[in-house]
């Protein structure tokens, strides 16, 4: 047993310090990782926050790729060059990326060595199944029954999400979410509402994460009913229907937190704070949301 324990160690080790070396570079030890190996190696690193891309050629030369500004301010795009130099490509294309350079640097290994295996872990997408509850008490809708200083009543709501991400750890998605709020007596509104909408994660750990999300684009199916006095009998109460589907871009802001939990995440938004381009019809928002998301 501490024989195999002695050796998953040892392979480990080897395994990190073939991915991750330090490198003598004008004056600056540098821990740089591997991206890929081949007749040129591609290797990058981020210091203080900044990407730096260096190729590494057979007899081992250490070559920076750089993009400085001139005295215009317009990038020279000096890697171009360099790359064009060392495999007689065509670079004019390349971006200073890790996925672009690792294809450029991939597409020449390949043209020099047959045997040479492309290793192309370019993201993938990853989807997480939602599905909540929560209060609501419709910020952006009117309510005919208003009475002054009053404001809408608080009513449930409940529905689903899919939500789309890279499958390497990113600070973006997307999300396509469907819901559907119930009516109350005294605010007898209801209605389904599919929303396309993106999150920005401010704090993205593997356990954890705080975002804030906009919902960008609504479609909402609705119906409303509204009571008034027969003018020819005050006993008499008139209920008038109404009902219709909208489509709205109303960037609707809100913020959310996802704590992981079993194979999925435990999620907490609170949605509708504010809106871009509609009104909140004098209503404080309350549309908070519990619910869990499973990972597919």
């Amino acid at each position: 047993m501490k024989k195999t324990i002695s050796f998953l160690s040892l392979f480990l080790i080897s395994i990190i310090t073939f991915a991750q070396q330090t490198y003598m570079f004008e004056s600056e030890n540098l821990t740089l990782k591997t991206e890929a190996n081949g007749t040129l190696d591609l290797l990058w690193n981020t210091f203080n926050g900044k990407y730096r891309y260096f190729v590494k050629t057979e007899d081992n030369t250490l070559i920076e790729l750089k993009n400085t500004k001139g005295d215009n301010k317009k990038y020279k795009e000096e890697y171009k060059q360099v790359l064009s130099d060392l495999t007689l490509m065509d670079a004019s294309k390349t971006k200073l990326t890790t996925y672009s350079l690792k294809n450029f640097i991939n597409q020449y290994n390949a043209a020099k060595d047959e045997n040479y295996i492309v290793n192309n872990d370019a993201a993938k997408l990853k989807l997480r199944l939602g599905v909540f509850g929560g209060l609501t008490n419709n910020p952006f809708v009117k309510n005919p029954n208003f009475i002054s200083n009053k404001d809408n009543e608080t009513v449930p709501f409940f529905g689903a999400e899919l939500e789309v991400a890279a499958n390497k750890p990113s600070r973006h998605s997307g999300f396509l979410n469907m819901r559907y709020s119930t009516s109350s007596d005294d605010f007898d509104y209801a209605a389904f509402q599919l929303a396309l909408g993106y999150r920005f994660k401010i704090i993205n750990t593997s356990k954890f994460s705080i975002y804030a999300q906009t919902k960008f684009a609504t479609l909402t199916s609705s119906k409303t009913n509204s009571t008034i006095q027969d003018p020819n009998d005050a006993s008499n109460v008139i209920i008038i229907e109404n009902s219709g589907t909208s489509f709205d871009v109303p960037f609707i802001f809100g913020i959310g937190t996802d704590v992981k939990l079993g194979n999925g995440y435990l999620t907490f938004v609170y949605d509708s704070l504010f809106a871009l381009l509609i009104d909140n019809e004098d209503q404080f928002p309350l549309d908070f949301a519990l619910g869990y998301k499973f990972n597919l």
